[in-house]
């Protein structure tokens, strides 16, 4: 919890001190823009090789590293004078968040078993969800009483925690038979994943037709095509590609990747609905989304109980169901909404995010064999993080062409490229109708982008209910098949 508790806040504490980066640091978009992205690259492409290594050398050596190279990394952030430093301990942030990641994953099922991993899956959650809103408040209080690098410096004693815990109380595993290395597989892997999460992070602010963006989504295509060719070639391979033939892993993986896409679209757009329409600052924004990691909670606890009861399928379509209808609430904000309705939606919203995410954890790492969790909780963590990030860059696309399309024709330019810029322009001229139209046309492309994740979670509740294996003795099944597969490659 404590090494998961730290990614979580890293994920949202720097959106609150770009500003303040651009003025002390003398950045500019460019380079605010790879002051966050320099951590997705990595953090993405390096996780499957993460997970296999894991496997082999050991998943408590590896979380170790891990944290011990995104605690370096924050007193190079906290020290660096400059952006070129700032970027690099961003990627190394990034590298150390791809081994925790999985890892931290894959350990839950080798020292829980099946009556105790619901909750630890529960926990783990919730400590991800509450370090989202921590970045916020966290970061806002230090930006308002220290020095901009003041937050990493928190990181450090949360990772000297987890390091300590780790090292003292949670058991080494490993695979005994783990394969060697597979270095073509890593570098495919890697490659690939990078090319393909740069094309989509840059994709956005480039447009879809950019010829560095196509090149990035073409490059990064071919490279994990070549890479599924590898890997179902030979033997072993660093990936188990055959996990994906039982329904449970792959259903799983499918509804835990639309969570995410729902969850991160969320996270994309309330902030700057809560600072840029409601008013608030970064640290009561942080503040005001605790709603919905108080959903979260609750609903994870009451799944991993009705999971036991009811099965797997039933409880993950009801969850994925319950996020539909907290994003159909929430489409009915308006400009003149106050908090109460965002704080009900949101509360809805983690419910289902809980209901449906703790059951498909539960239910991918039961398919998994033992001494395959690393690899295996590597792979589901990877889809999940391209799914959340290609779902961030399409859904700020559409709510960057309906929020334009709303202002008015003779708005000034710089008021087109955000909410925050519009409020800023209209702070600084005194534009009273600038403010109140740039305030509908972002409610009204929030509402849009709302609209699409419910359109989307009700798609994966279908086909969770119609796919997913529902009875006690076919989750059992599937798990053995799952474990068959993995001992015949």
């Amino acid at each position: 919890m404590l090494s998961v508790l730290v990614i979580g806040m890293d994920a949202t504490v720097l959106n609150v001190a770009l500003p303040t980066l651009a003025t002390d640091l003398h950045a500019t978009t460019g380079d605010l823009q790879w002051i966050v992205d320099a951590y997705m690259v990595p953090f993405a492409a390096l996780m499957l090789p993460a997970g296999a290594f894991g496997d082999r050398f050991g998943r408590k050596r590896l979380l170790l590293a891990g944290l011990a190279a995104f605690a370096v990394a924050s007193v190079i952030a906290m020290v660096a004078s400059g952006t070129g430093p700032l970027i690099a301990a961003r990627a190394l942030m990034g590298a150390g968040g791809a081994l925790i990641m999985p890892l931290s994953t894959s350990i839950l099922p080798v020292i829980f078993g099946p009556a105790e991993r619901g909750r630890a899956i529960a926990a783990w959650t919730a400590a991800m969800a509450l370090g989202l809103p921590l970045g916020p408040i966290v970061g806002g209080y230090l930006l308002d009483h220290f020095w901009w690098g003041s937050i990493f410096l928190v990181n450090i004693p949360v990772v000297a925690a987890a390091m300590l815990v780790t090292a003292v109380s949670v058991p080494e595993s490993r695979d005994p038979s783990a394969p060697r290395l597979d270095l073509i597989g890593a570098l495919l892997s890697v490659s690939g994943l990078a090319a393909l999460v740069y094309g989509i992070i840059e994709a956005p602010s480039q447009g879809w037709g950019d010829p560095a963006v196509l090149a990035g989504l073409g490059a990064g295509l071919v490279l994990l095509i070549a890479f599924v060719v590898v890997e179902t070639r030979r033997s072993p391979a660093m990936t188990d590609l055959g996990l994906f033939r039982s329904r449970v892993f792959a259903w799983g993986a499918v509804g835990a990747t639309f969570v995410s896409l729902g969850m991160t679209g969320v996270l994309f757009v309330v902030p700057q609905y809560l600072q840029a329409v409601l008013g608030h600052d970064a640290l009561g924004t942080g503040v005001r989304v605790i709603p919905m990691v108080a959903g979260l909670m609750a609903g994870g606890l009451v799944g991993e109980r009705l999971t036991a009861r009811l099965g797997l399928r039933a409880v993950m379509t009801a969850g994925l169901v319950v996020l539909a209808a907290g994003f159909g609430l929430g489409a009915t904000t308006g400009a003149g909404s106050g908090y109460g309705l965002t704080a009900s939606w949101l509360a809805v919203l983690g419910a289902g995010v809980g209901l449906a995410m703790v059951p498909a954890m539960d239910g991918v790492l039961a398919a998994l064999p033992e001494e395959r969790t690393g690899s295996g909780s590597a792979t589901l963590q990877t889809v999940r993080q391209v799914g959340g990030t290609l779902g961030v860059a399409v859904l700020g696309s559409l709510l960057s062409a309906v929020y334009v399309a709303g202002l008015p024709s003779g708005a000034p330019a710089a008021a087109a490229d955000s909410i925050t810029a519009a409020v800023g322009v209209a702070a600084r001229t005194g534009d009273g109708a600038l403010l109140r139209t740039a305030r509908e046309a972002f409610v009204s492309a929030m509402d849009q982008v709302l609209l699409v994740c419910g359109g989307v979670s009700l798609l994966a509740a279908v086909l969770v209910a119609a796919f997913l294996p529902g009875s006690t003795a076919q989750l059992r099944k599937a798990a053995e098949s799952g474990h068959e597969l993995s001992t015949a490659r």
